[in-house]
């Protein structure tokens, strides 16, 4: 990216006062989704360098991986950079404390009730994010004293919402409701549709399916490749009774639906996924029996980039439509 190019970006949030920007002390208000098996050190630190969040997922990590994961993001990035915690994950309290001894500066929660641990994270100097499905969640959340939210539209992949709301009703919804900065998530993959969400009332965007087929992401090639060739239609939210999740459409997913045609109970679904299943498939490529969690997005991903020209073509893009006049 020119230097021209940068100084007209920086200016574009700059003009804005952009609240995300001023957060988390950040240039460009896009943030990395912290998905499990694809969000390290590596992708984090890049985001981070490029100029977004970075956030490491700790979904997928032991402890002691975590502290590791943090240290080395550390001495590759002097930028700002988070790490998400999905609050029912076992260990929680080891992680929150690591975070902590760590310095890490912020945190985005989700998948729990946030009034647990965002007293404590505030008390600890921690800004702090939580992601939410729907309008009363939100408010929840802005009650228990986050300094934003992620309004996450069920278009997105990984684990989900039950109340399938889309992106562009629920990012409207949760900003005339609240008074805390939202950021969108669900089906952001470049800059329309980053200009779109800001016009709906975010501040910032989360990205995750356009940054897990990224060359830092720590995702198996196989799973990358996969996630290029996906088309309209290929993924499909699923296993609503055990934790809904947004997946492409395998073997394992057709196991899944052959069970469901059989009006199999919740103890039979919990069999067939078993343990391991995203790893098995995201991290170690297996994309017959694998669980390939990925958002509907997908379908416009055609190619593996780096994280620095993920970031300068949404910007770039954002900026021309931001240019585009009315026609009324």
């Amino acid at each position: 990216m020119s230097n021209a190019k940068i100084c007209i970006f920086e200016n574009t949030f700059k003009n804005m006062e952009n609240k995300i920007c001023k957060l988390f002390g950040i240039q460009y208000p896009i943030i990395q989704g912290g998905m499990v098996w694809c969000s390290g050190w590596r992708l984090a630190s890049a985001v981070s360098n490029a100029g977004g969040l970075g956030l490491i997922g700790a979904g997928s990590m032991y402890p002691d991986v975590l502290r590791s994961h943090i240290q080395k993001c550390k001495a590759a990035t002097n930028k700002p950079f988070g790490v998400n915690v999905p609050l029912l994950y076992p260990n929680v309290e080891e992680i929150m404390q690591i975070i902590v001894e760590e310095n890490v500066p912020i945190v985005f929660t989700s998948a729990g009730n946030p009034g647990i641990w965002t007293s404590k994270l505030k008390a600890a100097g921690k800004v702090v994010v939580h992601v939410v499905s729907s309008t009363k969640f939100a408010l929840k959340s802005q009650a228990a004293g986050v300094d934003a939210v992620v309004a996450e539209g069920f278009e997105a992949g990984g684990h989900n919402g039950r109340e399938e709301t889309t992106t562009f009703c629920l990012v409207p919804a949760v900003a005339d409701a609240l008074d805390i900065p939202v950021i969108a998530a669900g089906g952001i993959a470049c800059g329309r549709t980053m200009a779109a969400a800001m016009v709906l009332g975010a501040e910032g965007v989360q990205v995750g399916s356009r940054f897990a087929a990224t060359a830092e992401s720590s995702a198996h090639e196989n799973f990358k490749q996969f996630i290029c060739k996906a088309g309209e239609g290929d993924t499909v939210l699923t296993l609503k009774e055990v934790t809904p999740v947004r997946l492409i459409k395998n073997e394992f997913y057709a196991e899944l639906a052959q069970a469901y045609t059989r009006c199999a109970t919740t103890d039979e679904l919990k069999a067939i996924l078993g343990r391991g299943r995203a790893k098995k498939g995201i991290l170690e490529g297996d994309l017959v029996q694998g669980e390939l969690e990925i958002g509907q997005v997908s379908a416009r991903i055609n190619k593996i980039e780096s994280a620095e020209e993920v970031i300068g073509n949404m910007i770039e893009e954002f900026t021309k439509v931001q240019k585009i006049k009315s026609y009324f």
